[in-house]
């Protein structure tokens, strides 16, 4: 049987504002009496959340500063670009899934040409060859997003998982005791 959480959902979510507010880890692991741990759970993308909400305010500073024409310019403008990102987003997704089938059908030709004489086997040669091409062409809006998103997508690639952090408050006592032992010195 597990050990019913340190902090009440509402408890919980107030923990994860606080955090994102600005709040330590350690003044509000004192406040709940928990251990720091389990608000460092709660902590999740907290960073996150503030860095976004921080841009947001900044981009809303920077719009407020402009005169009331200009804003409405700005607006139209940013809610093109959204759509268009939108819309390039979906015809790359669309045109990956359309090279993959093809790439797909282009391996199931080539598996009917003749390898003792592949002369045979024009037709399915050049079938093989325009399967191919097609499937190339389909992936070409995927691939220059990827290109052109190279650095975001080599930071995200690089991110290294974080550790889970073990908190001693959920674990059965037998289970701290072994784990403590485990750690002692022979």
């Amino acid at each position: 049987m597990s050990r019913p959480p340190a902090l009440t959902p509402q408890q919980q979510e107030d923990v994860r504002r606080r955090l994102a507010a600005g709040e330590g880890v350690r003044a509000l692991a004192r406040e709940f009496k928990v251990g720091p741990a389990t608000i460092q759970r709660l902590a999740g993308h907290t960073e996150r959340i503030r860095n976004v909400a921080e841009q947001l305010a900044a981009a809303q500073n920077a719009l407020a500063a402009l005169p009331p024409a200009h804003q409405y310019t700005a607006m139209s403008l940013a809610e093109k670009l959204r759509s268009i990102s939108d819309n390039l987003a979906a015809a790359a997704e669309y045109g990956a899934k359309t090279a993959h089938r093809l790439h797909a059908l282009a391996n199931s030709e080539v598996a009917k040409v003749d390898d003792a004489d592949p002369i045979a086997s024009v037709d399915k040669l050049r079938n093989v060859g325009v399967l191919t091409k097609l499937a190339n062409d389909s992936a070409h809006c995927a691939l220059n997003l990827v290109a052109a998103n190279k650095e975001a997508v080599q930071k995200l690639n690089a991110q290294q998982p974080e550790a889970p952090a073990l908190d001693p408050g959920l674990l059965a006592d037998s289970t701290l005791d072994d784990l403590m032992a485990a750690r002692a010195p022979r």
